[in-house]
């Protein structure tokens, strides 16, 4: 079976005997598809759900103070080699060829694949762990290099003891792709739930008693522990899947090299995207306190989109597009059909996030973490930076998709080019739009975080326009569906201003319970009008949106 390598065309691939057999019908397929996604994005979700309650917590005890600033920026450093070597890595790397092994029958090859991978990860991490570990000092310099004195040493002790739980996550990356691949996704994506479990129980135990830089070691350490804890709930369902196992490490197999010559590219590709994120605190780590904490904060409320929609549909995609077989305009046809429902699952929920982003972005902030620490003027400051972000947000998360057919082609050297060209625009947009441009408008420095996340958003469209139409010309054209998009907008900006408006008039007395209380009413009355308006509008739900909506 050749293999879909070419960078320009796909090559024919000649179906193998057992392939009419083998393959389900198109029912099927979309069932699966839908069944698959639905289980990714309910992991996320537990796992995002736990992530937004730990960032509560850790609001509520450190704001957005000197400490708080010192543990995101000490985070950065061990996350950038989780996130090199991590999930997106292996994704597009691993489970592409991985996926086409089984799907040819080849189970012990594919065994024997898993099992080097895994070798070759732990060899590389653990090294890498030990040289950051002595290296820490540098790396502070270069992350953060705004930080001094007392703030700075902070971040170097935190960094050590971070590092090790990073190696840990790289090898529950790999769990993720052998899990994926086997169309198991609830297990691999809900798994983070017990690293932030680990970390939730910390901060409640320690309580900020002795101070806030002891209460930052301690939920240091539950993050290694989370770590471990996380890679362990995995492994057996991992080991069940390669069993019986071959219990041979080759290094040199054909399926090896492919894994090993796809994997630097998507590791640069990873590498420069990384390098947008560090740019990013950089600058931050320049402008006043709080900065680098609230680009933390926004980030999460940010990520959870991206990760609800936009990774959930692509990762159920990616094994399913990796194991099409058949030839090229079969190929390019299941690509097309499945690019196409992907946007629309996508759209159809990121829109209203970013219009929410946008226009209630002060309720969700407000919601999730105004408490103890985190004062009313944090909420409008992670507010702004919050709003920019959301420029981008439909851009990334459909990106996502258009990469994760380019993986499945086996070609990840056309998202590594534009990769570098979005972290180009966005670093010289962001260090205009941090440093310069607030000094030209003559506002307060701090509001230049805010300029960051709007300067990423920019770049990714044009990202997402240069993935969209190369890949068209391999494939042929995916429609747009921008009337329907257009649609979606009307909906989601009527359906945020009456909750805007809501906000206001709403009789919800002051104090501790009155952000949660705005919520409770805002956000769920935003949301039942988005999929009234959306239906009025005539624009089609997802299948299980639909069916309730049918039903109600």
């Amino acid at each position: 079976m050749e293999a879909l390598s070419h960078p320009v065309k796909l090559e024919r691939v000649t179906k193998s005997s057992q392939a009419p057999s083998a393959t389900p019908q198109p029912s099927q397929k979309s069932l699966a598809s839908r069944s698959s996604a639905v289980a990714v994005a309910t992991g996320i979700f537990l796992s995002r759900l736990l992530g937004l309650v730990r960032d509560r917590v850790f609001a509520h005890y450190l704001g957005n103070s000197d400490v708080a600033d010192a543990f995101r920026a000490a985070f950065r450093i061990p996350n950038f080699l989780q996130n090199l070597f991590g999930e997106g890595v292996l994704s597009a790397s691993f489970i592409p060829v991985y996926a086409r092994l089984r799907a040819e029958d080849r189970h012990e090859e594919a065994s024997e694949l898993a099992e080097a991978i895994f070798a070759i990860l732990t060899f590389i991490t653990s090294v890498l762990v030990l040289v950051g570990i002595f290296a820490t000092p540098l790396l502070i310099d270069l992350i953060a290099p705004g930080f001094h004195g007392a703030k700075r040493e902070l971040v170097i002790r935190l960094v050590r003891i971070l590092f090790p739980g990073a190696a840990l996550l790289v090898l529950s990356a790999w769990c993720l792709g052998v899990l994926n691949s086997h169309r198991k996704f609830l297990l691999s994506y809900a798994a983070p739930v017990i690293w932030n479990i680990a970390m939730i129980v910390a901060f409640l135990w320690d309580g900020g008693r002795a101070g806030q830089e002891h209460l930052a070691i301690v939920i240091s350490y539950a993050s290694v522990i989370g770590s471990g804890l996380q890679f362990a709930v995995q492994l057996p369902s991992v080991l069940r899947c390669l069993w019986p196992l071959a219990l041979r490490l080759r290094l040199r197999g054909g399926p090896v090299r492919t894994v090993v010559r796809n994997f630097f590219p998507v590791f640069l590709s990873r590498g420069v995207v990384q390098i947008s994120a560090y740019v990013d605190s950089l600058l931050a780590s320049y402008l006043p306190t709080g900065a680098v904490s609230a680009l933390s904060y926004a980030q999460t409320l940010n990520s959870l989109p991206v990760s609800l929609f936009g990774m959930a549909v692509s990762a159920a995609e990616l094994p399913a597009m990796s194991s099409a077989l058949g030839s090229s305009d079969e190929i390019a046809e299941v690509l097309r059909k499945r690019l196409s429902l992907g946007l629309q699952n996508i759209s159809f929920f990121v829109v209203p996030s970013a219009a929410g982003f946008l226009v209630l972005g002060d309720v969700i902030v407000a919601t999730i973490y105004r408490s103890g620490k985190f004062t009313a003027s944090d909420v409008t400051f992670v507010w702004s930076v919050l709003a920019g972000s959301a420029v981008g947000l439909l851009a990334s998360t459909s990106g996502r998709l258009y990469s994760s057919a380019f993986y499945a082609l086996r070609d990840t050297r056309t998202p590594l080019l534009f990769a570098i060209l979005r972290v180009v625009l966005t670093v010289a947009l962001g260090y205009f739009c941090a440093l310069p441009l607030p000094r030209l408008l003559g506002i307060d420095q701090r509001w230049g975080v805010a300029g960051l996340t709007l300067s990423a958003g920019i770049a990714g469209w044009v990202e997402f326009a240069l993935l969209r139409r190369e890949m068209h010309k391999r494939i042929g054209v995916v429609p747009s569906g921008a009337s329907r998009i257009a649609k979606l907008w009307g909906a989601a900006l009527a359906a945020a201003g009456v909750g805007y408006w809501a906000k206001g008039v709403l009789p919800i007395p002051p104090g501790h319970l009155a952000s949660l209380l705005t919520g409770a009413v805002v956000l769920p009355l935003f949301g039942v009008l988005y999929l009234v308006f959306t239906r009025v509008l005539g624009v089609e739900a997802p299948g299980r949106i639909q069916r309730l909506l049918r039903r109600g």
